[in-house]
């Protein structure tokens, strides 16, 4: 693992080597004048998905933070720092090696930066795995059901993230990915900004509720084809 600090700015990779340019990787600029940026994505901000297999060993994904809410009409993408591995992208970046060193199925942690300003202020940064071949799972339901056998596999990858005592705080359908391999799908968890561990039992229900929500919303809102056996089906492969 790579760390280093230049001109307020901080950075951590997951190589143990320093590569040309490193500084400039969270930069789309840098990635548009090599014609690396191969598409983008749309939520809060642009997450720029990149051409970086040769690089990294993977193609990545590039987001900076973003505030949501009525706050982030006065400040867009400021927090406060406390101290760097507190800060969102640090945070997340850490909280990603250890899920996926535990086996979860998680976007891997390429790289963080954040940006020290004035006024104990920073703006941050982060760089992980593109998913290949995968959609989020509003997308797929909007066009077609899913077996049994997966709604179990989404059910217990979400069983295995509580036992590790990891709470997601924004579970929701599209925050699951749904990758194509070899005729077999696989289901990804992503966006783990501001998630991290927490003790007890009492949060976990409440957590399944809330993706519970997000299926019933986007039921109506998208018209994905998701049915009360569905959730069901998901509850036994959470409980198995």
């Amino acid at each position: 693992m790579l760390e280093f600090e230049r001109d307020r700015q901080f950075f951590i990779f997951n190589f143990d080597l320093p590569l040309e340019n490193q500084s400039a990787f969270f930069d789309p600029q840098f990635w548009l004048k090599k014609g690396r940026i191969t598409g983008s994505g749309h939520g809060r901000g642009v997450t720029y998905f990149l051409d970086t297999q040769d690089l990294f060993g993977m193609n990545s994904a590039l987001r900076h933070y973003y505030r949501g809410g009525l706050w982030a009409k006065i400040n867009r993408d400021r927090y406060c720092f406390h101290t760097l591995a507190q800060t969102r992208s640090f945070a997340e970046f850490s909280l990603l090696n250890q899920l996926a060193k535990a086996g979860l199925t998680v976007p891997k942690a390429i790289g963080a930066k954040i940006t020290k300003g004035r006024f104990g202020c920073y703006q941050a940064d982060i760089l992980t795995q593109k998913i290949e071949n995968a959609q989020d799972l509003t997308a797929l339901l909007q066009n077609r059901e899913l077996a049994e056998k997966d709604w179990w596999k989404i059910g217990r990858l979400i069983r295995r993230l509580h036992d590790l005592q990891v709470c997601h705080t924004d579970l929701n359908a599209h925050n699951i990915l749904v990758q194509n391999r070899s005729n077999d799908w696989q289901y990804w968890l992503i966006d783990f900004d501001k998630c991290g561990y927490k003790s007890g039992s009492f949060w976990k229900k409440e957590n399944l509720m809330r993706l519970r929500r997000s299926f019933n919303k986007e039921t109506e809102r998208m018209r994905i084809q998701f049915r009360p056996e569905n959730w069901q089906q998901l509850l036994a492969g959470y409980h198995d």
